[in-house]
């Protein structure tokens, strides 16, 4: 066979049996012809309004056919038999009622329905993880009368800083580990956040020497060991638990004196709650099965995420040198950061199916760069002036710290280590040099890092490559 069998009734099969029988007519049946009529064939008249009324019925149905034969089979299963098509529609057979139907109804092919987001982000979990930032704070608040804060600080930025950088690096590699398991990231964190407190305690003590102050240093490295493994595991409500006593001891100090005792026990209390949950989620993480053949990643693959923790610490600390409400304002911000960081990958994601060409989808990217630039930085514009802070060096250093954390996020890790640790280095011995008054070194160093920080982010994330 060189061609397609016809489908449809009357078809050449019919056209080649005809001419079969087709064979001269002997004279007897000529005098049959004359003497006996032909039967009459049915004249075929379709009724047009019943097939418009048809058409109109089944018009969204219809319409995304590709073939009459669609229609034939949506006709068949609507129960259309051959009486009903030829004495109410006046077709000889379903497919001429098919075709018909197929031309009176336009194409409309409808698009898919569109994907769920992939990059949804949970709003009461970033909001939540904003708030956790900035609370412990308040336990300085409490405990400053006891230990003499205001002579003391350097000990506990120096603990800090150890300890961020400590802890940015061990979260990444907990959450690389996390690919493979939950178990696995909790080996990792339980063998790296008690050693990560002890390095920080360690360092402040060096700073301290002993006393009130090393104690203080000592409980801020435990805590930020603890907070960091409840973040990792997804423990958020159960830290906020166990922050509550003191959270409830300094909202009463504008009405009402604790005392030393209150001071000293509501912070501790909280410091074992946090040190508690700490416990408990590792318990259940290590409770999972293990992952046959789970490699260990390398460590050098954290040691920019570490690097860049101890850069983005010693530029908010050079900010709260002078303005330390502005601190306040950025460590809460870190909620909506994070927030933004999960829309950029959704509207990147949507862009990527929006557009058909690499310069449209990088002319794309660039607005959502600024798009989440904007609605990042200017609520933290009448934040800075409702605490009295300088709005510019606030401002520029939010969008460096965002606009590097967008990059680790894609894991690009040592651009924003490095041109980060290049501003803090710059602005810090600019900073501790003789400098006449009134120059502000920090601004211009935030925002060189800021600019530098976005074209990474324009050449690197600008692509399809990245968001496929």
């Amino acid at each position: 066979m060189s061609g397609p069998m016809a489908l449809e009734p009357g078809g050449t099969e019919r056209d080649a049996l005809s001419l079969r029988l087709a064979a001269a007519p002997s004279p007897r049946a000529r005098v049959a012809e004359t003497r006996t009529p032909a039967p009459r064939q049915p004249r075929w008249g379709a009724d047009h309004a019943a097939v418009d009324s048809l058409a109109a019925e089944l018009a969204d149905r219809i319409g995304p056919a590709v073939h009459p034969y669609e229609v034939a089979a949506l006709l068949e299963s609507e129960g259309l038999t051959a009486e009903v098509i030829q004495e109410r529609y006046g077709h000889p057979n379903l497919f001429s009622l098919a075709t018909a139907l197929y031309r009176r109804v336009p194409r409309t092919y409808p698009e898919p329905a569109p994907p769920a987001d992939p990059w949804r982000p949970d709003h009461i979990r970033c909001a939540l993880r904003g708030a956790l930032f900035a609370l412990p704070g308040l336990a300085y608040l409490l405990t400053a009368p006891l230990w003499h804060a205001d002579r003391a600080v350097s000990v506990l930025v120096v603990a800090g800083l150890v300890s961020w950088a400590w802890g940015q690096a061990l979260g990444h590699r907990a959450f690389v580990r996390m690919a493979t398991g939950r178990r696995e990231a909790g080996r990792t964190l339980l063998k790296g956040a008690p050693l990560g407190a002890a390095v920080a305690t360690a360092a402040g003590t060096a700073v301290a020497g002993s006393g009130p102050a090393a104690l203080a240093a000592g409980a801020q490295s435990v805590y930020l060991a603890a907070a960091g493994v409840l973040l990792v595991l997804g423990g958020e409500r159960l830290l906020l638990a166990a922050l509550t006593p003191m959270i409830a001891g300094a909202a009463v100090l504008a009405w009402w004196e604790p005392g030393a005792v209150l001071r000293a026990g509501l912070p501790l209390l909280s410091l074992l709650g946090a040190v508690a949950a700490a416990g408990w989620i590792l318990r259940s993480a290590l409770s999972r099965s293990a992952t046959p053949g789970a490699g260990r990643p390398p460590l050098l693959r954290s040691l920019p995420y570490g690097l860049f923790g101890l850069a983005a610490g010693a530029l908010v600390l050079l900010v709260g040198r002078e303005q330390p409400y502005a601190v306040i304002v950025l460590t809460v911000s870190m909620g909506p950061a994070e927030w933004l960081l999960y829309r950029y990958r959704g509207l990147s994601v949507k862009a990527l199916r929006a557009t058909a060409t690499p310069t449209a989808f990088q002319l794309r990217s660039a607005a959502i760069l600024a798009l989440c630039l904007i609605a990042y930085l200017l609520p933290l514009l009448p934040a800075a002036l409702l605490t009295d802070s300088e709005p510019t060096p606030l401002l520029l250093l939010a969008a460096a710290l965002w606009t590097a954390l967008l990059l680790q996020a894609f894991g690009v890790a040592w651009p924003p280590a490095g041109i980060c640790l290049a501003a803090a280095a710059g602005a810090g011995a600019l900073t501790v040099l003789p400098s006449p008054p009134g120059i502000d070194v920090l601004s211009p160093a935030c925002g060189l890092a800021a600019l530098c920080l976005s074209g990474c982010v324009l050449r690197l994330l600008g692509r399809p490559a990245p968001h496929a």
